[in-house]
């Protein structure tokens, strides 16, 4: 099989996913940290963001890690795949990767640019990793470059301090969740993992990364990032999928938050579009979250929504039964 190329940043949550991803799935690639000195690769690309996946056979480059890991499944079919053999787990599974992308992400960068310690660190292995040949001066100010465009960027992505108790409580939440049932054997929808923990994987391996959420993780849930340390390459990984009703509490907690928090954070966030607002409010878990509109992410739910619909009628009544009578109101 002729290698691929993975174009990437170790501070990347959806990088990460992918790497871990392909190493699970036995699939050749070759890594490139994407610097200051080898920017002309992405020449031409638009958006420029990573990770890049660039095809052996013509050398395409390729964005967007879900639509990386579904264009990689219909190329491999054959090779130990991502996605759960029933349709009713293989929709929930893409539901939790779409939630850690877009939601569970907010905590990543929370905890990164909210606490001073985190800025810090962060902000300067960023910069060893761009310009690994930078003076300490040129360091010092690819750091305050970064940190000022991304604390810029907190309220666009609704990490704001009003926000912050509802992302820090769901971070305190899903470490409960996976710290209870996950095992280098365990994963959510089998014994071998799925989109859904890759998904979960990339943002997490972050946080357990950044000061602030690494003490938290090692405090609270030090199994959960055992499990994301050997989650990096499961390539020896054998296992099978568990059957319809054996879903683990990890999963169906999961499943429970992704469609009491996600899902009407992704309709509120539709419904203010739709209006032509510019931001809009809703209330998640008792709490009233702000933000403003993000057009990327009607599209997220314009996805769901057509694989929900998609799916035969019994595979609908078990995934409405696990995400209840809300949650398919607005995927209907």
């Amino acid at each position: 099989m002729d290698r691929y190329t993975l174009i990437g940043g170790n501070a990347s949550p959806y990088s990460l996913k992918m790497r871990a991803h392909m190493h699970y799935r036995r699939l050749p690639y070759n890594w490139i940290l994407r610097t200051e000195e080898n920017d002309h690769l992405l020449e031409g690309l638009r958006p420029v963001l990573v990770p890049v996946l660039q095809l052996p056979e013509d050398g395409s480059l390729h964005l967007d890690s879900t639509r990386l890991i579904y264009m990689l499944e219909d190329r491999h079919p054959e090779n130990r795949s991502v996605i759960p053999d029933h349709p009713a787990h293989a929709f929930l599974a893409h539901l939790i990767e779409d939630m850690a992308d877009e939601w569970v992400t907010k905590m990543m960068f929370h905890y990164r640019w909210a606490y001073e310690a985190d800025i810090h660190y962060a902000a300067r292995w960023i910069a060893d990793d761009r310009a690994p040949a930078a003076t300490e001066e040129e360091r010092e100010k690819y750091a305050k470059f970064f940190t000022d465009r991304q604390i810029g960027r907190m309220p666009i992505v609704g990490c704001t301090p009003e926000n912050a108790p509802i992302i820090e409580a769901g971070f305190h939440h899903i470490l409960a969740l996976l710290n209870a049932d996950v095992g280098q054997y365990k994963y959510l929808f089998g014994t071998r993992p799925s989109i859904a923990d890759f998904g979960l994987y990339g943002q997490l391996r972050t946080l357990s990364i950044d000061p602030t959420p690494m003490s938290i993780m090692r405090d609270e849930a030090q199994r959960a990032e055992s499990w994301l340390r050997q989650l990096d390459d499961a390539s020896g990984i054998e296992g099978d999928w568990y059957e319809l009703g054996d879903l683990p509490p990890m999963t169906k907690g999961m499943i429970a938050y992704s469609a009491e928090v996600y899902l009407p954070f992704l309709a509120a966030n539709a419904a203010a579009i739709d209006k032509g607002a510019e931001t809009f409010s809703v209330e998640l878990e008792g709490r009233l979250y702000s933000q403003g509109v993000f057009k990327y992410q009607v599209k997220c739910l314009g996805e769901l929504k057509a694989r929900y619909n998609a799916l035969p009628e019994a595979a609908k009544d078990i995934v409405g039964g696990l995400i209840g009578e809300a949650g398919v109101k607005i995927l209907r």
